[in-house]
């Protein structure tokens, strides 16, 4: 974790406000993830199907995306790093509301707050970094997006611990602390740099003109082709969400063994971001997501043919080509919509919020249909097999006259 923060404090090529929107991502990953690898396993636990574990996800992320508008016009209203500290105090009374959940309508009602909170987070940070005029725009989201696999390198373990010592009830209190303290740090980081980006007279109908125009430009086949094509992979990773741990599980990997790999995987993966963020920065976006999609379609489909060949390296090995994949797409797509949108900032930060929320959700909630019947190796070919023709065939679409 301080290797982390280190690297990101002394790389000439990042701005303070990358830096520090990158540093208030990580610490709201890392107080959420001290206990959500676990949250497919819990839920199973609890008794809910398998489909249930899809609706499950949707129910989080489905409030992500109705939210991202109010969150985009509020941005004109209120300093956005304001927003985006209230986002991450969410996650902590989340953690608390966990700690006194008494009936599943209740746990229900936390799982729609804590898509709300996300909602605040990370639509007002998007905006954050799209209203700058930064260098470069696919690096920058580039380390905004690597930061939740840092946060994966260390969370689940310190979580494991509070877990064994102290039950549930000691890492949610952990993870409450954390919020409270990663609000403070992003709200007097962000806040005097913000101050700018907000414009108090700002009207409700200046907000639909703003959007009309920034559909107007994505209607364009020069933005809309590669955004249909990121699209796929968020679908994708609506399946990985919802049932790549559980498909471990059948693999009859143990727990501990999951919580292993998961920490493994993201120290490693650390300094292979910091080559694909280098990659990422050098390439235009479209063809960071064209490419990025057929990656990770690629070895998605990899992982689902030799599902039963698969040990600890060969499963490490193919998500690494995965998450490599998917980073080069989430950053070439906030990248795309930064500078094809640059003049509405806090609509292109709501807009990228609602697209990638919106296909995880669609895709968790296919892949809980999908999953009873193809079992979980043919639903990642299925996944990946989709995603990787769609980055190949809107390449080919796009170059099309």
């Amino acid at each position: 974790m301080l290797l982390m923060l280190r690297t990101i404090m002394i790389l000439p090529k990042i701005e303070k406000i990358t830096r520090d929107a990158t540093i208030s991502h990580f610490f709201v990953m890392f107080g959420y993830k001290l206990f959500s690898i676990y949250y497919p396993l819990f839920l199973v636990a609890r008794g809910f199907s398998l489909p249930e574990v899809g609706y499950n996800y949707l129910l989080i992320y489905l409030p992500i995306a109705a939210f991202a508008p109010i969150v985009g016009f509020l941005n004109h209203k209120i300093n956005p790093a304001i927003l985006a500290s209230l986002g991450i105090l969410g996650y902590g009374v989340y953690a608390l509301g966990m700690i006194f959940i008494q009936n599943l309508l209740l746990f229900y009602f936390w799982q729609v707050l804590l898509g709300i909170s996300a909602a605040l987070f990370f639509a007002s940070s998007r905006a954050i970094l799209m209203g700058f005029p930064l260098e470069n725009y696919n690096r920058a989201f580039g380390w905004f997006y690597s930061s939740p696999f840092y946060a994966d390198a260390f969370a689940p373990v310190v979580g494991a611990f509070f877990i064994w010592k102290f039950d549930f009830l000691g890492v949610f209190i952990l993870s409450l602390v954390l919020q409270f303290f990663t609000a403070a740090f992003c709200f007097f980081r962000l806040r005097k740099k913000t101050i700018k980006l907000v414009d108090v007279g700002f009207k409700f109908e200046h907000l639909w003109q703003n959007y009309q125009k920034a559909f107007q430009k994505i209607r364009e086949k020069i933005i809309l082709v590669p955004l249909l094509v990121s699209f796929s992979a968020l679908l994708l990773g609506g399946f990985y969400h919802s049932f790549f741990v559980l498909f471990l599980k059948d693999l009859s990997w143990s727990q501990n063994q999951i919580l292993v790999w998961g920490s493994v995987f993201s120290l490693v993966f650390l300094p292979i971001s910091l080559f694909a963020i280098r990659q990422i920065s050098k390439q235009r976006s479209e063809k960071n997501i064209f490419y990025g999609n057929s990656l990770a379609g690629f070895f998605s489909v990899l992982l689902g043919f030799f599902s039963v060949f698969l040990n600890f390296f060969s499963v490490l090995f193919i998500m690494i080509g995965r998450a490599f994949g998917g980073l080069m797409t989430s950053s070439g797509r906030s990248g795309l919509i930064s500078k094809r949108l640059k003049n509405y900032p806090e609509e292109a930060g709501a807009i990228d919020t609602i697209f990638s929320p919106l296909g995880i959700a669609f895709g968790a909630l296919i892949s809980g249909l999908l999953v009873g019947v193809l079992g979980y190796s043919f639903l990642f070919i299925f996944g990946g097999a989709f995603v990787f023709l769609a980055g190949i065939l809107g390449r080919q679409w796009q170059q099309s006259p």
